[in-house]
């Protein structure tokens, strides 16, 4: 069962989609004009519903199979939205929009779950309803849980649900995932301490923020190190540290901010808890007093056993089993997709494109070979899933 050949025929028909969505980026929430190409293209693929305005800008299509007696409805997800970065590819669907671009691949995703919905709405071939998911705002933005909190689960009865991303660096056309935690959480974290201003040939007359932001950065680092199972991933990351305007003076502030990734929700808990612990602590140390602002984003990306060896087992049967990969290591990026495996059983998998720039490159850009291959997945996700009796 390889890719399917009226798939293929799609193809060319495919590119183009493609490349004019990649032409055209839209940042989060703000994909009014992709949203639209999709709700057109969806309507000329003949699907028995179209509801747009899902989670804001998300557009959700429903196609009904030759048979319901299953009762069963599946979900597949696609996620529409751009990223903050300037292209610096020269080709001739470059982004017609300064400053933004497809550097990710959600171009190519979207493709993806048009050419299975175009399909799928011709052939109709199995028992039960397929769900077309179409997501904003997965680059920080949260669309996948704005879905989930309009109601979309209830709304179409979805039981299980799907979804794939490319993956740069992985031979083209070959399928990985693993069973329990795929990708990290994804918290972030603001500190203003505010300690006491000073000349800078008196430090003893001032209480120094950038002393205290360097203990603060040391100290979290120990959280990995030293309070918790090193079995166990998490990483902390204070990105920015900004203080200080003159090279005379001692400033009252300082702000700092930063990442923490983990995988297991008692470690994401426990360093949020520890953070604070710490902050408390050398603010007394120094005399300064410390704002901590944690927000808990996106959750650990968890596959579902049942549903990962059966989307996995549809991938060996699309690319064939030497393509497939059941164990890869967890990765420490975050998806959005995690909220949707929170409220309905399913998996995420990996899609290979080859040896390209990684994703949130400003020379990256989605391999359209890929294209037929993650349509028929996810047309076998719907058949396999739901077979005709």
């Amino acid at each position: 069962m390889p890719v399917i050949n009226r798939v293929a025929e799609f193809h060319k028909e495919l590119t183009e989609i493609r490349q004019d969505i990649h032409a055209h980026p839209e940042l989060g929430f703000n994909e009014h004009r992709t949203a639209a190409l999709v709700a057109e293209k969806l309507k000329s693929y003949g699907v028995d519903e179209i509801v747009t305005g899902i989670g804001k800008t998300g557009v959700v299509a429903v196609i009904k199979g030759q048979q319901n007696k299953s009762g069963k409805t599946i979900g597949l997800r696609a996620d529409m939205d751009a990223l903050p970065i300037h292209e610096i590819l020269g080709h001739e669907y470059k982004s017609q929009n300064e400053g933004v671009m497809h550097a990710c691949g959600h171009d190519g995703h979207t493709t993806i779950l048009l050419g299975a919905a175009k399909y799928l709405a011709e052939t109709r071939n199995f028992d039960g309803t397929a769900v077309m998911i179409f997501q904003p705002a997965e680059e920080g933005g949260g669309g996948g849980n704005e879905m989930v909190k309009d109601g979309m689960m209830e709304r179409f009865g979805i039981d299980e649900v799907y979804g794939l991303h490319n993956s740069p660096g992985t031979d083209t056309n070959h399928i990985h995932a693993r069973t329990g935690p795929l990708m990290a959480a994804a918290d972030f974290f603001e500190i203003e301490i505010i300690g006491k201003g000073a000349h800078a040939a008196h430090p003893d007359h001032g209480i120094d923020p950038i002393i205290v932001g360097t203990d603060l950065v040391q100290a979290f680092q120990r959280i990995v190190s030293r309070n918790v199972d090193p079995l166990k991933s998490i990483v902390v990351s204070v990105t920015t540290f900004h203080c200080g305007t003159a090279d005379n003076v001692i400033e009252q502030t300082a702000k700092l901010s930063g990442t923490v990734r983990t995988l297991d929700m008692d470690v994401r808990d426990f360093a949020e808890r520890r953070m604070q612990e710490i902050c408390n602590g050398i603010a007394q140390l120094h005399g300064a007093k410390i704002n901590l602002n944690y927000q808990k984003e996106y959750p650990v990306t968890i596959n579902h056993p049942e549903q990962t060896k059966f989307a996995l087992d549809v991938a060996k049967k699309v690319v064939g089993e030497d393509r497939v990969k059941d164990d890869i290591e967890p990765v420490m990026g975050a998806e959005d997709f995690s909220f949707m495996l929170l409220a309905r059983p399913g998996a995420y998998v990996f899609l290979g494109q080859g040896d390209t720039p990684n994703c949130h490159h400003p020379e990256y850009d989605f391999n359209d070979e890929i294209i037929p291959t993650g349509s028929s997945f996810m047309v076998k996700l719907i058949e396999e899933g739901m077979p005709l009796s």
